[in-house]
C-alpha cells in the first residue's frame, strides 16, 4: 500500500440499516477491494433520522444534533475498518462520504428543488485525520439535475461491455436501473421503491428488520385490485430522468392505500413485492433496447422471493449478481463513493447528465481537510 493511494467510501442508505465503509484503492479507474465494514446505527439516532425524513416532525435543533452524531458515527465507522487494515491516516488519499439523506426533493413544476445529507463531514476529518469528500448531489442540482441516482457513472466506469446491453440493478431502500447500452451509452434513473415497503411492513407486523429470503411475502397471496391502486403512483407515470425516496415511498403512504382492504399482512407484503418487481421489470422491459443480462447488488439481491419474481417478469435477460463481475452486491454503493472522491480530488466529474438531467457534467462533492 503506498502512500495517500487508498479511498474508503462510506454509505448509509435510504434503509439507515448501517453504515458500510469499503476500503479501495484504484489501478486508473478499477477499483481493488481492500476490506469492508459494516457498522451498526443505534435505535435512538436511527428514530432520530426517521424523525427528520418526515415534514412536520423536524426542526433546526433536532437537524443540528442529529448532523453531529452521525459525523461522529461516520468516522467511527472509518476508524474500524482502518484499524482493523492497519490502514494510517496518511495513506488515506479522501474518504467519500455520502452522507444520510434526510430530504430529497428532485426537480418538479411545483416543488423548490433541493436534497440534504447529513454526518458532519468537519467531524469525520477531524476524527479520522484523513481529507474529507461530501455532499456530493447539490452541484448536480445547481445545474438543473436531480442529484440522484449518482452511483450509474461508476457502474459505467467499472461494468460496460461492448455488443451487450446489461442494466444494473440496484435494489436498496429505493432501486434504480443503469443502462449500459452496447454502443457505450449510459442511463440511469430510479425506479419506485425497493426494499423500504417491504421492510416497514415486515417490522411493523413481525418485528423483524426485513423478510428472511422473502420467505413471508412469498407465503402470501397477491392482491390485484391493492397492486394496481400502489401502481397508480404518479412517480411510475414520470419520465426520466427521474429520482425518488422516503418522501414518495414509506410505511404512512403504503397505510392510506390499504385502509379499504381487509387482507391479512401477509397478503399486503406478497402484494408490495410484487409491486417492487413489476415496477423495476416495467421499466427494463421497455428500455427501447434488448438487456441480454441484468446484474443486481443491493440489499434486495439476497430476497430470493423478490429475486424469482424480477426472473419471471423479465424472461428475456438473465438475472445474476454483480459477485459474477467481479464486485460483492454488498459494496457496490461504498465502492462508487470511494470512486467519486477520488474523481474530486482528480478534479474530474462525477455526474452524467443523460442520469440526472443536469445541463452539464460538474466536479462534485465539497473537500474538508483535517
Amino acid at each position: 500500500m503506498g502512500s495517500a493511494s487508498i479511498y474508503l467510501g462510506l454509505m448509509s442508505g435510504t434503509s439507515i440499516d448501517s453504515i458500510d465503509v469499503a476500503a479501495v484503492e484504484f489501478t486508473r479507474d478499477t477499483p481493488s477491494l481492500l476490506g469492508t465494514h459494516s457498522h451498526p446505527i443505534p435505535d435512538s439516532l436511527k428514530q432520530q433520522i426517521l424523525n427528520l425524513c418526515l415534514p412536520g416532525s423536524d426542526s433546526v435543533q433536532l437537524n443540528c444534533e442529529t448532523d453531529n452524531r452521525l459525523g461522529e458515527l461516520f468516522a467511527e465507522a472509518a476508524l474500524a475498518l482502518m484499524s482493523s487494515l492497519n490502514i494510517q491516516a496518511e495513506q488515506v488519499a479522501a474518504i467519500g462520504s455520502h452522507g444520510q439523506t434526510v430530504r430529497h426533493s428532485p426537480p418538479g413544476a411545483e416543488r423548490l428543488a433541493f436534497s440534504q445529507q447529513i454526518g458532519d463531514p468537519t467531524i469525520i476529518a477531524a476524527r479520522t485525520g484523513c481529507p474529507v469528500v461530501a455532499d456530493f448531489r447539490r452541484a448536480d442540482m445547481a445545474l438543473g439535475g436531480h442529484g440522484a441516482p449518482l452511483v450509474p457513472a461508476f457502474h459505467q466506469q467499472l461494468f460496460s461491455k461492448p455488443e451487450k446491453n446489461r442494466v444494473i440493478l440496484n435494489i436498496g431502500g429505493i432501486a434504480n436501473i443503469t443502462l449500459l447500452a452496447a454502443n457505450g451509452d449510459c442511463s440511469g434513473y430510479d425506479t419506485g421503491p425497493g426494499n423500504i415497503l417491504l421492510d416497514s411492513w415486515c417490522q411493523l407486523q413481525l418485528g423483524t428488520a426485513y423478510d428472511h429470503n422473502g420467505d413471508w411475502g412469498a407465503g402470501g397471496t397477491v392482491n390485484g385490485s391493492l397492486l394496481n391502486k400502489l401502481k397508480s403512483h404518479p412517480f411510475f407515470a414520470l419520465p426520466a430522468p427521474k429520482s425518488t425516496g422516503r418522501e414518495d415511498f414509506n410505511l404512512a403512504w403504503l397505510k392510506s392505500q390499504i385502509l379499504e382492504f381487509d387482507l391479512p399482512a401477509e397478503d399486503i407484503q406478497a402484494t408490495t413485492m410484487q409491486l417492487t418487481a413489476e415496477s423495476i421489470a416495467d421499466q427494463v422491459n421497455n428500455l427501447g433496447v434488448p438487456i441480454s443480462e441484468v446484474y443486481v447488488c443491493g440489499g434486495g439481491v439476497f430476497n430470493s422471493g423478490l429475486m424469482k419474481l424480477l426472473a419471471d417478469a423479465m424472461p428475456d435477460s438473465s438475472l445474476s449478481s454483480t459477485s459474477q463481475l467481479g464486485l460483492d452486491p454488498n459494496w457496490v454503493e461504498a465502492c462508487a463513493f470511494a470512486w467519486l472522491a477520488k474523481r474530486r480530488i482528480e478534479k474530474k466529474p462525477g455526474n452524467l447528465p443523460a442520469v440526472t438531467g443536469a445541463s452539464r457534467e460538474a466536479i462534485l462533492g465539497g473537500l474538508y481537510l483535517p
